[in-house]
């Protein structure tokens, strides 16, 4: 024999399956929602994880003095053209921190453009900028190394640290 069971459908019954069927159907909503927004979000520029041109300006400043110091690419440089450089024209330092500020927005993605003051080869130009200087590669290496240091003193995040670096390395005289 067959037993027939039968459910009453009561007011209460019919609101409560509604409101799982609307919570279910609203959790799902919300859950594909964060997923096309995590999708939409672009990911923030290398300018923008720096901190931007007064972060990039601190660094470039302390950067800067450094060289002047450094005893390899600085003012006691073996290499004549460094030396005279670090001791004879800083004078035009406060405008090479300007460029190398604007250099960095530029190839991190910021909203300002660089242009070199002497265009050669390449869109950024640095090559002729370089040229009568005659850096070596182990100068062009104490250099980055320089730049190292820069960033570790400012605690920027290893990977801002490798995608700087990256930027700076093309700009090595072959």
């Amino acid at each position: 024999m067959k037993t027939a069971v039968s459910t009453p459908f009561t007011r209460r019954n019919v609101v409560a399956g509604l409101a799982v069927a609307a919570a279910s159907t609203a959790l799902m909503a919300a859950e594909n929602a964060h997923a096309e927004a995590k999708q939409a979000t672009p990911e923030k520029s290398l300018y923008e994880r720096l901190g931007g041109v007064f972060a990039i300006a601190a660094v470039v400043d302390h950067f800067s003095d450094a060289l002047v110091k450094n005893p390899i690419v600085g003012e006691k440089s073996k290499n004549p053209r460094l030396r005279k450089w670090h001791t004879k024209n800083l004078e035009r330092l406060p405008g090479l921190k300007f460029m190398r500020t604007v250099w960095v927005c530029h190839v991190s993605g910021g909203p300002f453009k660089f242009v070199a003051t002497k265009p050669g080869t390449t869109h950024l130009g640095l090559e002729e900028a370089h040229r009568d200087l005659r850096i070596s590669p182990a100068e062009f290496d104490e250099v980055a190394a320089e730049l190292g240091r820069t960033l570790d003193h400012f605690k920027v995040p290893k990977p801002e640290k490798t995608e700087v670096l990256a930027a700076f390395a093309p700009t090595k005289m072959r």
